[in-house]
């Protein structure tokens, strides 16, 4: 019976010492109060869909010595629900143990939870299935859109209530939406039916807020009644002014900024952003002199591995690397960036004490010989997991369920086309680009926005091929309903061409499946055809402390797709820029054969030079002359 009584005795004290958690907005003073005392959060942003869970720790704690006491993260619905009622919440989706490894090491947690997030990330977060309904609304009060999400938030909620401060956990506030004053809809009852929905899973006590840009019109349709209105800028605004645009919703309350540009985002095409240290420092000062909360946008980018950056409009997709210029590069390293915020910080609070987690080591492996292993069509077998789809017209990657990645269109010529013929898409129809064979011979590429027609020469029963690859799907502005593939008829010499023959790739599960580390039979003389390569390498023995993280360089190639032990990188696009080099973190690599797998679209240097890829201990990601992003650049619309 006393052991009884004690453990009743021990367990009520811990509910009581639970409960004792509160935090709540202070109307009258202008401020929180995090168990009934005046509080401020000096955050920074972490995307853990972009740091290899590997990393996890090491960030969070470079985060915590800089003198943050929060952090900031989205939720990608898309990264955790790839098809509808299939969740994946393992490995490198695990919100659940990074947020707990958050809360050990001391940092409170903001929560983007969505549905919509924009972060550069793929169709901004949302799910491309939602596109089975072509008319859908995306972000609006249509019952198709609401029900999905409902789903979807009756999943991702209640696993994170139990982590809300109240409960004992990190999360002290919870971000409905983003930035819906900057979205055509401006649907009010899509915001309710979202507050109704957040608090019947998550409770009354927790604090939801709203996110928009500091122009009047974005909050006004982005803020209502239920959640309480922040608003986001770079350096170089006019901080009174901008917290005066939250004021007309919020007349009291924090001043929160919950955006405040570090860096800025790339383009492929475009040079690398870079923003100077002295005049994030000089608005960072002053956002915290008027007392104001705020989140560091990004304090570490971290890395759009696979196939997962977004794209913005007019088109124009992101590369693999989200550095963003911020604190923290892409590979956690520590900048002057990131001290001199610290010493700012340090003049409003305390700083921890003890060592800051050094810079990781990087290793130059070097050069690695590669060897063509066949063309996409020589390993179209291996590639298609389910079979072709027939059908008169093409039908695009989401009417066959593919929402990534690479879809192999084929017909036959209906004629002889012996002098240089239009083969055009209509209505600029290729999203995103397409390489073009006839009988496996290139003849040119299709891109949006860019290249609408080519000329092509053939003979009537050739086989003509487009390899539409997607690059991206728009995560900002009306177009997020971005469909992939051939959305059009594609005419040769004006006239309409049909019966297509449609194989969706699954070139992961074959590179992981170790199916293309055999070399064709075949004669594949030509890399002009998109083509396969393969490699591998050792980690050098008698060397301490290996494996280590390095970056890929590829001299001479063009463009493709890189895979390191079944890990997918992401996209490299030398030719084009402004990255050169991808990161290649150390937990992927293994101290036994490393094998290498290159898809490169267009042009390698194996026919002409030395086919190898290299292995260095300094990123690239910049082929033109540093420069200084404009203050109105920092609005994301």
């Amino acid at each position: 019976m006393w052991i009884f009584s004690s453990v009743l005795l021990l367990l009520l004290g811990q509910s009581i010492e639970m409960s004792s958690q509160t935090f709540e907005i202070d109307y009258k003073h202008n401020c929180f109060r995090k168990d009934g005392k005046p509080f401020r959060y000096i955050s920074g942003s972490i995307h853990y869909s972009r740091v290899p869970r590997f990393y996890w720790r090491d960030r969070l704690m470079k985060m915590k010595m800089a003198g943050l006491n929060a952090l900031y993260t989205y939720v990608p619905w898309n990264f955790h629900e790839p098809k509808p009622g299939v969740y994946d919440f393992s490995g490198d989706h695990d919100i659940e143990t990074f947020l707990k490894m958050a809360n050990e090491i001391g940092l409170l947690v903001i929560l983007r939870a969505g549905p919509y997030i924009c972060a550069e990330w793929d169709m901004g977060g949302l799910p491309a299935w939602l596109l089975a309904k072509k008319s859908i609304v995306l972000r609006s009060s249509d019952p198709d859109y609401l029900r999905a999400v409902d789903n979807w938030m009756g999943v991702l909620l209640p696993k994170m209530k139990p982590l809300l401060y109240q409960n004992g956990g990190p999360i002290i506030t919870v971000q409905v939406e983003n930035e819906y004053g900057s979205y055509f809809t401006c649907d009010y009852n899509y915001l309710r039916h979202l507050t109704k929905l957040f608090r019947r899973h998550l409770g009354d006590e927790v604090v939801l807020f709203s996110t928009d840009g500091s122009g009047l019109p974005y909050v006004r349709c982005g803020s209502i009644e239920g959640l309480y209105t922040t608003v986001d800028f770079g350096p170089g605004t006019n901080v009174t002014a901008a917290f005066e645009v939250q004021r007309f919703s919020e007349p009291k309350g924090p001043l929160i900024n919950s955006e405040f540009y570090t860096g800025w985002l790339d383009h492929w095409g475009e040079p690398h952003s870079v923003v100077a240290t002295e005049r994030i420092i000089k608005t960072l000062t002053e956002i915290l002199d008027h007392g104001a909360n705020v989140n560091m946008y990004m304090f570490i980018g971290g890395t759009n591995f696979g196939y997962w950056n977004g794209a913005n409009m007019p088109y124009e997709p992101q590369p693999t690397s989200y550095d963003y210029d911020a604190p923290l590069t892409e590979a956690g390293d520590l900048t002057a960036k990131y001290f001199a915020i610290r010493e700012v910080i340090r003049k409003y609070k305390d700083i921890p004490e003890g060592p800051i987690p050094p810079t990781t080591p990087k290793f130059p492996y070097g050069a690695i010989n590669m060897e063509k292993v066949k063309t996409v069509l020589e390993a179209l077998d291996i590639l298609v997991s389910y079979g072709p789809i027939k059908n008169t017209y093409p039908l695009s990657f989401d009417e066959m369920k593919q929402y990534t990645g690479f879809v192999l269109y084929r017909t036959l010529l209906p004629r002889n086309y012996n002098n240089p013929t239009t083969l055009a898409s209509l209505f600029n129809g290729v999203r995103d680009r397409a390489y073009v064979t006839v009988n496996g011979v290139f003849q040119g590429i299709l891109e949006r926005d860019k290249a609408m027609s080519i000329n092509i020469t053939g003979t009537q029963g050739a086989q003509l091929d487009l390899l539409v690859e997607s690059l991206g799907r728009v995560n900002f502005g009306r177009y997020n309903n971005d469909f992939k593939g051939l959305l059009t008829n594609l005419t040769l010499d004006e006239e309409i061409l049909g019966n297509w023959t449609m194989h969706p790739l699954d070139i992961d599960s074959a590179v992981i499946g170790g199916l293309l580390l055999e070399a064709s039979s075949l004669n594949t003389s030509s890399s002009t055809s998109p083509t396969f390569y393969k490699g591998s390498f050792l980690i050098p023995s008698g060397i301490p402390d290996l494996p280590q993280d390095t970056f890929v360089l590829f001299p001479g190639w063009t463009k493709g797709q890189i895979w390191i032990n079944g890990f997918n990188l992401g996209r490299y696009w030398p030719a084009r820029g402004p990255q050169v080099t991808l990161y290649v973190p150390m937990h992927i690599l293994t101290s036994s054969l490393n094998n290498v797998t290159v898809l490169e679209l267009e042009h390698s240097p194996c026919d002409s030079g030395k086919c190898l890829i290299e292995f260095v201990d300094k990123p690239i990601l910049s082929k033109t002359k540093r420069f200084i992003r404009q203050e109105h650049l920092f609005n994301k619309i």
